[in-house]
């Protein structure tokens, strides 16, 4: 199937480019042409934001409960969608397809079913005092979100927005728009309200930029990498925007001395090669004990050996490409740079894994005896590669798991619950998960110092869509 979609949704109706542009989506497991879009301009943004800003002050008023039907709608609408989702993410972005039917597009549906929970019950409004508090949407919205996991940050966003009562403008990555053109058939049959869900195509200095800039944007909601999101920042910054992001990280996987280390390592070498790597969160730095080194090497190397890296429609495939031949040859560079800097290489390595030569595979990696001051300890290198660091000390582990400019996510591992709290506590990340522990779509995530600031997911990513007014005096008597 090749997919043709040329056209932009705006004010409620499918609409051509003003200034046409086509671009060509890469299926990564075949290096072919998986389908078509339109990438627009900044007459494109203009349009679509105007109609943002005309739909806001009725959609700003609706209720509650009006919002909360018109989730359900959605999901409804979703659930009638959901293999088309699936399919769609696996042949834009290389998802395996019991990934993409499983977790890939469960995070669409998870999004709206925790976010009508929580309309359920959310309180927008409340007295104190002589004294009434109101939340209200924070305006007109940029959406701007990555290709590695489509769904899940079209709806982290999309959904809390809406909730809020909020307009909104959606940027999907280039490289993984065919998903995204199917929420927007979703809101569309759900009936959003017209000029309420807007979405363009397009890159980030074309699109991305006049959208974060425009004066009639209010906030900016953006995930993907650092460098971009301080650029996001900046072009946010001279009208004085509310900025949310969520960046990169280099997670820290603590495995402490009394940790079971074949349940630790087998769930955690598993996570780093889920989605080929390409996770934000990954736990790609494990700290371990030096005098358990060897035997986790083993360990993990055993598992790797068993992952299976091959065609996304397999359900054999555990691992397929990564998303595109910029992503490729990154991530080669990186392993490049490891072995160059004196990492001991225990599994993978650079090329194709055997077996495969079209499509940007990338061979399952294991570094061990890696310092925390090596390029691939440093950097987010959003690929299969795995590293190990050795640790002395308990002290020693949480210096090292804090030596990083990023704090999105870590994990501890311990047998001891109260000594793995200990641990989480004294660790500066926005999620740190104990043994193997799972948040649900109610669970905030974000990040400390370079991966972002904000949250989303449930009632704290409402929040962040939320300004706060005082009514001085509202209930004198």
């Amino acid at each position: 199937m090749i997919y043709e979609e040329r056209k932009f949704y705006i004010d409620g109706r499918w609409v051509d480019p003003i200034e046409s542009k086509e671009f060509q989506v890469i299926n990564p497991a075949t290096e072919t042409v998986a389908g078509v879009i339109s990438m627009g301009g900044a007459k494109d943004v203009d349009a679509a934001v105007a109609a943002a800003r005309r739909a806001f002050d009725d959609f700003s008023r609706t209720t509650p409960a009006e919002r909360l039907a018109l989730l359900e709608r959605m999901l409804e609408r979703y659930k009638a969608h959901y293999d088309e989702i699936a399919a769609a993410m696996s042949a834009e972005m290389g998802a395996p397809i019991t990934l993409a039917k499983g977790s890939q597009a469960g995070c669409g549906s998870g999004h709206i079913a925790a976010m009508i929970e929580v309309m359920k019950t959310f309180r927008f409004e409340e007295v104190r005092g002589k004294n009434r508090i109101v939340l209200e949407p924070v305006g007109v919205c940029a959406l701007i979100t990555p290709w590695n996991w489509p769904m899940n940050q079209v709806a982290a966003k999309v959904v809390p927005a809406l909730a809020a009562g909020c307009t909104m403008v959606l940027k999907p990555s280039e490289f993984s728009p065919f998903s995204a053109i199917l929420w927007a058939k979703v809101m569309d049959e759900a009936g959003v309200p017209k000029g309420v869900f807007n979405l363009i195509n397009g890159d980030g200095p074309s699109v991305g930029a006049p959208l974060a800039s425009h004066p009639e944007v209010d906030m900016v909601a953006f995930t993907g990498s650092t460098r971009a999101g301080t650029e996001v920042a900046r072009c946010a910054a001279a009208s004085v925007k509310r900025v949310q992001q969520e960046l990169g990280g280099k997670s820290p996987n603590v495995l402490l001395d009394d940790a079971d280390l074949e349940r630790a390592v087998k769930r955690s070498v598993l996570h780093v090669f889920q989605n080929s790597g390409q996770s934000c969160n990954a736990p790609t730095r494990m700290l371990v004990p030096e005098a358990q080194l060897a035997e986790i090497e083993e360990l993990a190397r055993k598992i790797a050996a068993g992952v299976v890296v091959g065609d996304p429609n397999s359900p054999a495939t555990n691992v397929g490409p990564v998303v595109s031949k910029i992503q490729y040859d990154r991530i080669q560079g990186h392993i490049q740079k490891g072995i160059a800097e004196g990492a001991k290489l225990l599994i993978g390595g650079p090329g194709r894994p055997e077996g495969l030569s079209k499509g940007y595979y990338v061979r399952p990696t294991i570094f061990s005896n890696v310092r925390n001051d090596m390029t691939i300890a440093r950097e987010e290198i959003f690929g299969p590669v795995l590293c190990i660091l050795p640790y002395r000390t308990e002290e020693e582990a949480v210096r090292i798991a804090n030596d990083t400019p990023y704090g999105l996510s870590a994990y501890v591992w311990s047998r001891d619950l109260a000594r793995a709290r200990r641990v989480a506590g004294r660790i500066r990340a926005g999620q740190v998960a104990l043994n193997g522990a799972s948040g649900d779509w109610q669970t905030p995530f974000g990040g400390f110092k370079m991966s972002g600031n904000g949250r989303e997911y449930g009632e704290y990513g409402l929040r962040d869509f939320l300004e706060t007014k005082a009514v001085i005096g509202a209930d004198a008597a």
